[in-house]
């Protein structure tokens, strides 16, 4: 097992989304790489003690690797922020990676330098050996376990997404403009990168039910299960939910003079199609209406030798 602690604001909110996360064995609050010696709660917001208020976190990189948890960490973080996450303010709501294994820096430091890639400000989450760690009172642990509708700075949305989380985005890499003019066909470069969309009923999953998964043909990122596939007559895939929610992005589309929802790929913010709110409603009621050219099909019996052999409990 593995150990890491992680500060992300209220120490309430961010236990309970780390510990929504499959692979997390077990979590702690407390206060972290401060000056003073066993502080108390009160000493911590009034007494400026440079302690952070942090999550011990327990977890088996087995299932869970260090560069997928710190993926999963930004999640809940404002990570441009200094010293103020949602409404709480003051250096013991700062956010901050402290790590107690020395092999643990290099991992760390990749993945700061990546999500830097993603803002213009400066990454403001600090990184540093363990110094200290006292453990908070007890009416600070697991505390919306106790009081389900207490304070909570992270959407309660986001716990959800957490626990279904299951593919590492660390695994796949997006590749250059050239790279992906030679890979794929006009039809599929039209469609990922242009936003075109291909005709309806001559396409080439549009009817395609074997079991299996469809995965990004950018990247091989993992989206979408035959289990959560329906017939929904539109002559293209539909689909009622991605594997993994944090695969897909969303974003409005007023191409056309319609008021859309686009939906793009995680990793290589491919074009993938658009998601409509009149799928079956016993399916939850969503209709994900995907190009066939956005995907590549990985039938079931090929899923281990391709490596993904850890999503078959998905596939029916």
């Amino acid at each position: 097992m593995s150990e890491i602690y992680l500060a992300g604001g209220c120490f309430w909110g961010t236990e309970k989304y780390l510990s929504s996360i499959r692979g997390v064995l077990s979590t702690q609050v407390g206060y972290a790489n401060g000056n003073t010696e066993n502080p108390t709660y009160e000493e911590v917001c009034r007494n400026n003690t440079g302690h952070a208020e942090t999550v011990r976190v327990i977890y088996d990189p087995a299932v869970l690797p260090l560069e997928f948890l710190l993926e999963l960490y930004y999640e809940s973080v404002d990570p441009v922020s200094v010293n103020r996450q949602g409404g709480d303010v003051g250096a013991q709501y700062r956010t901050g990676i402290y790590y107690i294994d020395e092999n643990d820096r290099p991992v760390i430091d990749r993945s700061i330098a990546k999500l830097q890639t993603r803002y213009k400000e400066p990454i403001a989450i600090e990184v540093e050996p363990l110094r200290n760690f006292y453990p908070a009172e007890e009416y600070h642990q697991k505390y919306l376990d106790k009081n389900p509708f207490g304070y909570c700075h992270i959407p309660r949305a986001k716990f959800e997404k957490a626990a279904r989380a299951v593919v590492n985005p660390a695994a796949y890499q997006a590749p250059n403009k050239a790279e992906m003019k030679r890979k794929l066909t006009d039809t599929q470069y039209a469609v990922t990168q242009n936003g075109a969309t291909e005709p309806p009923f001559q396409n080439e999953y549009w009817n395609c039910y074997k079991p299996g998964i469809y995965v990004d043909v950018t990247t091989g990122e993992p989206l979408f299960a035959s289990s959560d596939k329906f017939e929904s007559g539109c002559g293209w895939p539909s689909f009622s939910r991605p594997i993994d929610p944090n695969v897909i992005k969303e974003r409005l589309d007023t191409s056309y003079g319609m008021r859309r929802i686009e939906v793009r790929s995680r990793v290589g913010d491919a074009h993938l199609g658009h998601v409509f709110d009149d799928g079956p409603k016993e399916l939850g009621g969503l209709r994900y209406c995907i190009n066939s050219a956005a995907l590549r099909f990985i039938p079931k019996e090929e899923m281990e030798k391709e490596g993904y052999g850890y999503l078959l409990d998905f596939v029916e």
